[in-house]
């Protein structure tokens, strides 16, 4: 490749549009603004070339970094106009700072990634010297490839290796008299983003908004969402089940094998399980679907890619006593999940890599018979209902208010507290549902190992609403509770059974249905719900939340089971199945 001359490399109509955008944005003269921005963003732009932002992610393409760090100022400059900053000081002092603001949060937002020039790729000219970034901008025909050995996240301590190359000496003296500021850029150009404030915060969201788009996600939802740890919960996850549940090194089929040097797991069913346990602990933010999981773990430097950069390895499996299988696997570093003498004995036999097949093959195979989501159905309310109004969905679920409620150790249930409205302890008679005794149990957090059944999942809702992983009595909830009548939000309740019992979705695929159709048949054949009058298995209500003012109109027909519901503020869809303490 060659380099590019600056005017050639911001002369495409989608840049040039950036940095119309840009200008916009920081309400200064055409002069000021070639200076305190236009000019660092042409020196990184000479800098970069054409150099991709990743392998095999978000802008892995000749010229995604610069798309990248363009779409990320762009951002960073939209989200900075929600703030008067800096914040607790006079509006005197804001409006002195202002500028300097809105120019540091734009270097912190173009200079994020540029470390990865420096320590994730191998640059060297036609003649076979290697180039190294901070000698300057490239001047002669270069090749480039991804360090095999690169490590995760060293791009961010990296920065300081070439911030000199886009600030010049003039913007860092502006910059240095305003100390508050100055500490939060110092500490972003380290990679230290939980010591920089507001200012980290904005380079993260924006960061997020522009791998959102590139991935085709919705950049506006992505710098709306609050920073969540998900790669711990992931792996706290996976610690769980590795320890508890998947089976290891067997001598015929097994979750997964460990050799000296590897942890290969086997890709679906690992993700199938630990997206129904992270949703059993009330986990929000888990993604939807497998491809979703592998992104997330991959994106966090959670697994070790393919010589492609994929997710997804492909090998043959053989154990000592000649049982043999190919599979498609995720492959972690041992050390990730185990530390010190806790790690298990490697795997005897072998596992062999091979070449990689078609990717449309792969990703269909690992992660077909894909599931609806639920994260806003799911999603938990801000206050947990009552006791009083839990107590009367137990009754008539069938559960005395004596029953102990299960507690897990690792998790604690959020504290309930009080309702505008609560509904009232039910009385009603145990002999319509049968009694609880009878019914088997939820163990492990909703990991059971029982099949998935009516009677399962009405055992699996009362253990929900016992420890208040499912809310009950709010305009988002899944269960609501009137005057001795419990009423179930659907598909959302069937839904949610569905992704936490993965197993589901092989049974509704025999009977050719949806996962959550088949929990809801299972379920109706218990003749526990009332009808209506002309035999309709499905109500119209409507949804009041006097405390939030969410008031919810609810139209149902039935059509296949699906329903339409009809809000105000949300365009989600429900309809409503209802159990009566009356079985008439």
């Amino acid at each position: 490749m060659r380099p590019e001359s600056v005017a050639s490399l911001l002369s495409t109509t989608r840049r040039q549009k950036l940095l119309e955008h840009i200008w916009q944005r920081t309400s200064l003269s055409r002069k000021h603004f070639a200076s305190l921005y236009l000019a660092p963003l042409q020196r990184y732009a000479e800098l970069v070339q054409q150099f991709p932002a990743s392998e095999a992610h978000h802008h892995a393409y000749p010229g995604g970094m610069l798309d990248h760090g363009l779409e990320i100022v762009a951002y960073a400059l939209k989200l900075r106009q929600s703030y008067l900053l800096p914040s607790g000081t006079t509006p005197e002092d804001q409006v002195v700072q202002a500028e300097a603001w809105t120019a540091a949060i734009a270097y912190a937002a173009l200079l994020h990634d540029i470390g990865k020039i420096a320590v994730d790729l191998h640059v060297e000219h036609a003649d076979g010297s290697i180039w190294h970034p901070w000698y300057g901008p490239l001047a002669r025909p270069y090749r480039f490839r991804y360090r095999q050995d690169r490590e995760y996240r060293l791009h961010n301590a990296a920065t300081g290796l070439l911030y000199r190359q886009v600030l010049d000496g003039e913007i860092l003296d502006w910059l240095s008299t305003f100390p508050p500021l100055w500490s939060a850029l110092l500490y972003v150009l380290a990679g230290q983003y939980e010591h920089a404030g507001v200012l980290g915060e904005l380079v993260i969201q924006a960061d997020r908004a522009s791998v959102a788009q590139a991935l085709g996600g919705d950049p506006a939802r992505a710098m709306a969402a609050p920073k969540q740890a998900l790669q711990r919960k992931l792996l706290n996850g996976l610690r769980y089940l590795l320890k508890e549940e998947l089976k290891l090194n067997q001598p015929q089929a097994s979750d997964g094998w460990l050799t000296q040097d590897s942890l290969w797991l086997v890709s679906k069913t690992v993700s199938d399980k630990l997206r129904a346990h992270l949703l059993a602990q009330g986990i929000e933010g888990i993604p939807a679907n497998n491809t979703a999981v592998f992104n997330v773990l991959q994106d966090h430097g959670m697994l070790q890619p393919t010589t492609d950069g994929k997710a997804i390895w492909r090998a043959t499996v053989t154990s000592d006593a000649g049982w043999s299988h190919t599979f498609t696997l995720l492959r972690l570093a041992p050390a990730l999940i185990w530390e010190g003498d806790g790690r298990p004995e490697p795997f005897t036999g072998t596992v062999v890599i091979e070449v990689e097949r078609n990717d449309a093959t792969t990703e269909s195979f690992i992660d077909s018979g894909e599931t609806s989501p639920v994260a806003t159905a799911a999603r938990a309310a801000s206050a947990a209902p009552a006791a009083d109004s839990v107590d009367a969905l137990l009754a008539l679920l069938g559960t005395s208010d004596t029953e102990p409620h299960p507690q897990r150790p690792e998790v604690e249930p959020p504290p309930a507290t009080g309702i505008n409205d609560p509904a009232a302890p039910s009385q009603a008679n145990d002999s319509m549902l049968p009694p609880a005794a009878v019914l088997p149990p939820i163990e492990n957090g909703g990991n059971s190992p029982e099949s998935p059944s009516g009677e399962h999942f009405l055992a699996w809702l009362r253990q929900r609403v016992q420890s208040r992983k499912l809310i009950i009595n709010d305009a988002r909830a899944l269960v609501h509770t009137v005057a001795d009548t419990a009423f179930l939000v659907s598909p959302g309740v069937f839904q949610r059974y569905a992704q936490e019992h993965p197993n589901t979705a092989t049974l509704a695929k025999q009977d050719q249905v949806a996962d959550w159709q088949w929990v809801q048949k299972r379920f109706e054949k218990l003749q526990l719900h009332r009808k209506q009058v002309n035999g309709l298995n499905i109500w119209t209500c409507e949804v009041k939340d006097h405390a939030s003012h969410d008031d919810c109109m609810v139209t149902c027909w039935q059509i296949r089971g699906i329903c339409s519901r009809k809000c105000r503020s949300t365009t989600r869809s429900y309809n409503l199945a209802l159990i009566a303490a009356d079985p008439t």
